[in-house]
């Protein structure tokens, strides 16, 4: 997605060691506009895909997620970072690496919100390890619902993030980025399609 692209030219920062710093335009301001070709964008890529409902994680998620949601008619679920104390019943826990934050992180979703028999699509804003889009995975197994798609903002191609998912029984699934980085050595940003 060509202004995404020039979005991340214009403003992110690589930080090293994979990092890619892109606070102004989605992990702590948001552009509407922007925000909303995005989550079209990916509602036309799983247009021919059933979906029921789309889980993501707080915080960087919900964004596109909502969008994603708004423009293919169904509800939007979040994976918590903290328990809450209105969070009663059964609950699906699972943890996955934060390469941001330094450790684990738990993501819980109230069974409520996470039916059996659904088909989900996992929207989030980067695909980089696949450990966090794996978590979210594990979920919808364990609620018995099966995995539409996974759909994400940035691909961090070089981190293995996709042969992960395809090589844990995700082969079959579409999965799509709105932009693909394959190298980020030496301070650059190399998007798929230089």
């Amino acid at each position: 997605m060509q202004a995404l692209k020039d979005r991340i030219r214009a403003e992110g920062r690589n930080l090293g060691n994979g990092i890619l710093k892109i606070d102004s335009l989605l992990n702590h301001q948001l552009y509407p506009e922007l925000m909303l070709e995005m989550g079209r964008e990916l509602a036309r890529r799983f247009a021919n895909v059933p979906v029921d409902r789309i889980l993501t994680v707080e915080i960087s998620g919900i964004a596109p997620a909502v969008m994603t949601g708004l423009a293919l008619g169904v509800p939007v679920v979040y994976a918590r970072k903290v328990k809450p104390i209105t969070m009663s019943g059964p609950v699906f826990l699972e943890t996955a690496p934060s390469h941001t934050k330094g450790g684990e992180v738990n993501l819980l979703v109230s069974a409520e919100f996470l039916p059996p028999g659904q088909q989900v699509l996992i929207v989030d804003d980067f695909l980089a390890s696949g450990q966090t889009l794996m978590a979210l995975a594990r979920m919808v197994r364990s609620a018995e619902s099966n995995v539409a798609g996974v759909g994400v903002v940035v691909e961090k191609s070089f981190e293995g993030g996709r042969k992960l998912l395809q090589e844990r029984g995700f082969a079959h699934v579409q999965i799509e980025a709105l932009a693909t980085i394959v190298n980020m050595d030496d301070g650059q940003i190399i998007f798929a399609e230089d």
